[in-house]
């Protein structure tokens, strides 16, 4: 097995590796598992594998969860199928820099994705390594944001083309969300920047010091979470995959963002992860 690093700061190749030897190789997955801490996002082609053998793969990082719009494949829970074509409207969520499913109290630790088909150009992903977008950030900045808490909302992004009923109720049974901006990663101990697509506003940044009168309450603070959220934009944080059918990617959601394309048929098993502190 080779370990290639496609950036300087995310994202590695791994060749010569058949991830279904991993579902029972203890010490081939604890390599793949260091390596993904190290890069945050690990690449391989040609996995041809059944859908078990995926469900089987991820599960060895943890429990897999289902997901509440999207949902599972009957045979095999925990296993998303996302099959979009020309026709399907473009999603707030996909097509928009964010970590998945940070509306849940405890979002996903990471994901296992394999392509199914894909376009020969033009869908590409791209990940952005929020652990080097907090480090980058100026001291002022990092004093500010350190106690701040910020408001995940699904209502906000999926219940988008919902009916109003339908939206609420969505809503009541996914609360908002409410987690650190500045979440530390459990395994690496690594600050990590924990806004995104799915963030709404800061919930504890109208205090007395940040009071304006005469205006929104807090446009300091509304002008502050989209400097932090446009982060994962910039290019030397990120690592861009062009697919192929039979292609994976394994990406750690704790400390990353992405920004998926619309036209493709992907199927991705989610990890159960922990609540962000």
């Amino acid at each position: 097995m080779r370990i290639e690093k496609l950036t300087t700061h995310i994202g590695a190749e791994l060749v010569g590796v058949n991830l279904a030897d991993a579902v029972h190789d203890d010490a081939l997955f604890r390599v793949i598992r260091v390596a993904l801490l190290e890069h945050k996002v690990l690449f391989l082609r040609d996995q041809d594998f059944d859908r078990a053998t995926h469900v089987a793969f991820a599960e060895r990082f943890g429990s897999l969860e289902d997901h509440p719009v999207a949902g599972s494949d009957p045979d095999h829970p925990g296993l998303v199928r996302i099959y979009k074509d020309e026709n399907s409207p473009p999603d707030f969520y996909e097509n928009a820099w964010h970590c998945d499913v940070t509306w849940r109290e405890a979002p996903p630790l990471g994901c296992v994705l394999r392509c199914v088909a894909c376009p020969p150009v033009g869908g590409d992903t791209m990940w952005a390594n929020m652990a080097k977008a907090y480090d980058d950030l100026p001291a002022h900045v990092k004093q500010t944001i350190a106690p701040l808490k910020a408001r995940h909302s699904i209502e906000a992004s999926f219940g988008a083309r919902m009916t109003e009923a339908e939206r609420h109720a969505l809503k009541a049974r996914f609360p908002d969300a409410e987690h650190p901006v500045v979440r530390t990663h459990p395994e690496t101990g690594e600050k990590v920047l924990f806004v995104n697509g799915f963030t709404t506003h800061f919930t504890n940044y109208h205090t007395a010091e940040n009071v304006r009168y005469g205006q929104d309450y807090a446009p300091g603070g509304a002008n502050l979470l989209q400097y932090l959220i446009r982060r994962a934009s910039i290019p030397e944080y990120q690592v861009r995959w062009r697919w192929q059918p039979n292609s994976v990617a394994i990406w750690d959601n704790r400390s990353t963002q992405h920004y998926a394309p619309t036209v493709r048929r992907m199927e991705r098993a989610g990890i159960i992860g922990d609540r962000p502190f």
